[in-house]
């Protein structure tokens, strides 16, 4: 497994030492690990809800109401 080191600031590592003792996780490698990967899973996540957003979005936006589809665009009637 490759190893990375970064500096975290000390609200980061406070919340990471309160979590160990806590007993949420055993030790911080595996406390590091968990949560980068939630972050990274709720990041793609983001990613792939926008995606689908202007997909809907873009489906939505191309419709047109069917009882305007026969109006001629440059006709001067009112109804």
């Amino acid at each position: 497994m490759p190893e990375s080191e970064v500096t975290l600031p000390d609200r980061v590592t406070s919340d990471i030492d309160r979590f160990v003792e806590s007993g949420e996780f055993l030790n911080w490698d595996q406390a590091v690990e968990e949560l980068l990967t939630l972050g990274l899973s709720a990041y793609q996540s983001d990613e792939q809800d926008l995606d689908e957003e202007s997909v809907f979005t873009g489906a939505v936006e191309d419709q047109q109401d069917p009882a305007i589809a026969d109006d001629d665009p440059g006709s001067d009637r009112m109804y």
